[in-house]
């Protein structure tokens, strides 16, 4: 019964940032996992980041650094601010929740981040 709406996805040049939001609706929002992951063209989707309820992290080696990834449990929402752009972070980026209690996988619609070289 989870449903998520990504935003915030555009085109910037190298070195700029964007910042993406993930907003959740329906079940309970300490119960997910959320994550985000992107899939470039021609390639397979990847994880970018993860985060517990409790704030434990993980991110893809390549983003360390520069990405961060947070949530507010009270607005069941999900971020991910993306600093130092570079052209092979060009994607469409996926919200994802993962429910604990349930091991039910949910995905948002995507939203395109495309920089520039």
């Amino acid at each position: 019964q989870v449903q998520l709406v990504e935003s915030g996805g555009g085109l910037v040049q190298t070195g700029g940032s964007l910042r993406l939001s993930c907003a959740a609706s329906g079940g309970i929002f300490t119960f997910l996992r959320m994550g985000w992951y992107r899939q470039a063209q021609g390639k397979q989707r990847e994880l970018v980041a993860h985060i517990t309820s409790g704030g434990t992290t993980n991110y893809v080696d390549s983003v360390k650094g520069r990405f961060t990834i947070s949530r507010n449990n009270a607005e069941k929402t999900v971020y991910l601010q993306m600093n130092s752009l570079k052209p092979e972070d060009t994607a469409v980026y996926y919200c994802n929740a993962y429910n604990l209690i349930s091991t039910t996988t949910y995905w948002g619609q995507g939203t395109q981040v495309t920089v520039s070289s």
